[in-house]
């Protein structure tokens, strides 16, 4: 942690990488959900692999979504 002033052009970069981390880690999420979830809204499959299918897309996701936040905030944190 440094001790000198940031510029306002370095206060204005902060939140335009959360909000770019956020909607990538969204997207990511979304592609990740379809692509394993999407069988089950496709073919008529088992309740019970339509479920695990829908609960693992999900975690998946939502796992990877994560990744991609901390990613991209510490890849931005290590370059400023």
């Amino acid at each position: 942690m440094t001790t000198r002033r940031r510029s306002q052009a370095e206060r204005d970069e902060i939140p335009v990488e959360i909000g770019y981390a956020l909607l990538s880690a969204c997207f990511l999420g979304a592609v990740v959900f379809a692509t394993i979830a999407g069988p089950a809204a496709v073919w008529h499959l088992p309740p019970s692999v339509e479920k695990f299918l829908l609960v693992g897309g999900a975690w998946v996701a939502g796992v990877l979504a994560v990744i991609r936040v901390v990613h991209v905030l510490w890849r931005h944190g290590r370059n400023s």
